[in-house]
């Protein structure tokens, strides 16, 4: 089989020749584990992070196959609740078959196709919905601002923050995102952070200030958003994609000070804070979908050896939608 294994932890901007690509045998379970055949690779931001050190999992090193979110189908099981055919998610690596604990496998709903369980009901919807509902705490009528909004997230932050009533602003990097989502995603407007203006920008699309910022780049985007928040305003932290892919990261030089002034609050978590949730955010986004509140875009890359080229898409802001690697056909 194919994996692709992490060759170099990057100094500085991540490459595509940091990865190798081999061919090795299939691996054999033990007990407790299960033999899974990868279907669908979740590519994300935080894969570039876990390579910068620790995080709520261990470093990824130089020689490690690299891990990440996968749906997959059973092919072989030491565990009597997982049986072969079986559709899973769960951790696992860059490889077409991968030997998964059990204990970190799910049993997958019966929603077709199965990449949607990677984009409005996994890993991105899920925590659009979380961060905004369950840490934003949102409000009907309130202005909300979601960055990196073409990104696998961002799009559905705004999306359902608007189907729940509320002003939604993007900011992206081209006027191509910018136009895309206010055209096909129903934002009421998106800035392109790259025009120079956005602090103008914002109080020009934000006259009645910021009530929730759902952030996802992290560094100088967020300094200047803070001082369009209102008083008592909420910043949902999910991602620092601008700090996460070179040498000199840069945090916000307004922090305590606007926290303090602005009473605001700043949360930061991850999608699995909320697992007991996650049947009721579905149901709910389900319903928002069936109404034509919320379209699925997904960005799929084909073949497991060209992994490394969506990632490096992703960390250079060239994706629109989901991001992920189809490794082989959903099972008929």
């Amino acid at each position: 089989m194919k994996q692709l294994k992490l060759s170099n932890v990057p100094t500085g901007n991540l490459k595509k020749t940091d990865f190798v690509l081999e061919n090795v045998e299939m691996p054999q379970i033990g007990d407790g584990e299960v033999l899974v055949k990868n279907i669908l690779l979740s590519i994300d931001a935080a894969n570039r992070s876990w390579m910068q050190g620790k995080t709520y999992r261990d470093a990824v090193r130089a020689g490690d196959i690299m891990p990440t979110y996968a749906i997959a189908e059973v092919v072989e099981s030491n565990d009597e609740r997982f049986q072969k055919g079986q559709i899973v998610t769960g951790d696992s690596v860059w490889a077409e078959y991968a030997a998964i604990n059990s204990k970190l496998l799910t049993s997958c709903p019966n929603i077709k196709p199965l990449s949607n369980l990677l984009s409005l009901y996994g890993i991105a919807g899920l925590t659009a919905y979380h961060g905004l509902m369950n840490v934003g705490k949102l409000k009907k009528g309130e202005t909300v601002v979601v960055s990196a909004a073409g990104g696998s997230v961002g799009l559905f932050v705004g999306q359902i923050a608007k189907a729940m009533g509320c002003r939604v602003v993007g900011i992206a990097g081209s006027d191509e995102k910018c136009s895309r989502v206010v055209k096909e995603l129903n934002f009421d407007s998106c800035i392109n952070y790259k025009s120079g203006t956005l602090l103008k920008d914002l109080k020009t699309e934000c006259p009645d200030g910021i009530d929730i910022y759902f952030d996802n780049v992290g560094g100088s985007i967020l300094e200047v958003v803070l001082f369009r928040m209102n008083m008592r305003g909420r910043v949902v932290c999910c991602g620092a994609v601008s700090q996460y892919d070179g040498t000199a990261p840069t945090g916000p030089r307004n922090l305590p000070g606007l926290l303090i002034v602005k009473r605001l609050k700043m949360e930061g978590f991850i999608v699995m804070d909320f697992v007991k949730d996650h049947l009721s955010a579905i149901k709910h986004m389900s319903e928002l979908q069936a109404e034509g509140k919320i379209k699925i875009i997904e960005d799929i890359t084909e073949g497991i050896e060209n992994a490394p080229d969506a990632l490096l898409k992703l960390l250079s802001g060239g994706n629109y939608g989901k991001s992920m690697v189809r490794v082989c056909p959903d099972p008929s």
